[in-house]
């Protein structure tokens, strides 16, 4: 009973300093940009039909396919505990190959080029 309030104390105590330290500690010197309520660069009391480079979205498109790869592929550790672990190391292999394909595709045509 003596060790579990002697780790509460210094659990709450250690809890409550780090608390305190996070909110001195910080410098706050807001801006013009850090005021902003967005935080993509434009102004949002100007046009909203401003043209939009289409770059952008292929690279945010790109960044979230494979960060879909890395959802697929995290719960491989444990296909090798199914029955046939070959099939499982199979479809993973599958698509890691498809998603290089398609990398190796969008970089020879220059899809990965920011500025021409």
């Amino acid at each position: 009973m003596n060790l579990i309030m002697t780790i509460l104390t210094i659990t709450a105590a250690l809890s409550l300093i780090l608390a305190t330290i996070s909110f001195w500690l910080p410098q706050m010197n807001p801006d013009a940009e850090k005021l902003s309520p967005y935080e993509c660069g434009f102004d949002p009391l100007g046009s909203a039909r401003l043209p939009f480079s289409l770059r952008f979205f292929l690279v945010a498109i790109l960044f979230l396919l494979f960060d879909l790869e890395i959802a697929l592929l995290l719960p491989l550790p444990w296909g090798d505990q199914l029955n046939n672990p070959t099939g499982t190391f199979f479809w993973a292999t599958t698509v890691l190959i498809l998603l290089t394909l398609g990398l190796i595709y969008e970089w020879t045509h220059g899809g990965l080029e920011w500025a021409e």
